[in-house]
């Protein structure tokens, strides 16, 4: 039984305390620490069986019992608690992004290589059984050589605008979940990107140096082109779906909602809005990324998720930003040069 640490007791730490409680087998939470520790968080960590709550993350990295830590505390913390934790002999799950600094980053993957530990990034949904079951298909050659991938994310409702000014914009918050599952479901890389984006749902957003509403395109070294489609508000709910359409087919997903229940009457066709939002829709999701994470450390075998894989989305977040800036297509060459990659 591995023994986990988690650093950050808010929304996401809460996820991942209940998904490690309820569903992974071979892991246990033995500490959670957070700063802003309080009696109602101890109290929930206690319900789930915790047996450590501190508001000192330092007792996570010098307790030898535990061999993973799970960082889900602000995303200015990931890089440097990475480091941090790495050193201090432990194995690693960090929240998406590591960093919004590509040099940050950098810094990462090099302590990764120095210490040997197991890192793995939190995309969680290369682990969701709909975009699993298109990865599948493309890997077996269902849809031969690909084409066209598309993919629509559209969250329910907006984050605060105090959110919105530190989250480093549209591109590395939301569409990097979309930029990694163009990888994932494409195995491909990519090349180039174009975007246009607008403010359609909050001027709000925009006073604060951010759009709400994108188109990207991008080009992949495998010859397909993908289209993401994104909006901070959708009034029916979490909208998720997914295709990739090559010489042979076409495999695509829709959204999941708590029933597939279908109404039908003289007035119309009624079906169940998706599910609201990414708690509902996700859960099994973030278990089954500890599991298999915790699985790499049992069996001594590389993450799904690599340090590279949470390097490569934020360089087309940032070519997509670019873009949108100077209203043109940006080859990742150009950021990678940037930064001497």
């Amino acid at each position: 039984m591995i023994k986990v640490g988690i650093i950050g007791a808010g929304r996401i730490g809460h996820v991942h305390g209940e998904s490690i409680s309820k569903f992974v087998k071979n892991a246990t939470v033995k500490t959670i620490a957070d700063p802003f520790m309080n009696e109602k968080t101890e109290a929930w960590a206690k319900s789930l069986g915790i047996e450590k709550t501190t508001k000192d993350y330092h007792e996570i990295f010098n307790d030898p019992e535990i061999e993973a830590v799970l960082i889900c505390a602000s995303t200015d913390q990931h890089s440097p608690l990475s480091i941090e934790a790495l050193r201090a002999g432990k194995h690693v799950f960090c929240e998406k992004p590591i960093d919004h600094d590509v040099n940050k980053i950098k810094e990462v993957l090099d302590v990764v290589k120095e210490t040997g530990k197991k890192y793995q990034v939190g995309f969680n949904r290369r682990f969701d059984h709909n975009f699993k079951a298109i990865r599948d298909a493309v890997v077996a050659g269902k849809v031969g050589k690909q084409q066209i991938i598309k993919i629509t994310s559209r969250d329910p409702e907006p984050p605060s605008i105090d959110y919105v000014k530190i989250s480093g914009g549209i591109f590395l918050d939301m569409t990097i979940h979309d930029f990694d599952m163009v990888r994932y479901l494409s195995g491909a890389e990519v090349e180039e990107v174009y975007a246009e984006g607008s403010v359609t749902v909050d001027p709000e957003i925009g006073k604060a140096g951010d759009i709400d509403t994108a188109i990207i395109t991008l080009k992949l070294d495998n010859g397909a082109t993908a289209v993401i489609d994104n909006c901070r508000a959708a009034c029916y709910g979490y909208d998720q779906r997914a295709e990739v359409f090559g010489t042979k087919g076409c495999v695509a997903i829709s959204n999941d909602s708590d029933s597939n229940a279908v109404y039908s009457c003289k007035d119309g066709v009624i079906a169940e809005k998706p599910m609201f939002f990414f708690l509902e829709r996700y859960m099994m999701a973030y278990a089954n990324e500890v599991n298999q994470f915790v699985e790499a450390i049992v069996n001594d075998t590389p993450t799904p998720v690599n340090a590279n894989d949470g390097l490569q989305p934020v360089l087309i977040g940032l070519a997509a930003k670019k873009s949108v800036e100077e209203h043109r297509p940006v080859k990742i060459a150009e950021i990678r040069a940037q930064y001497g990659l």
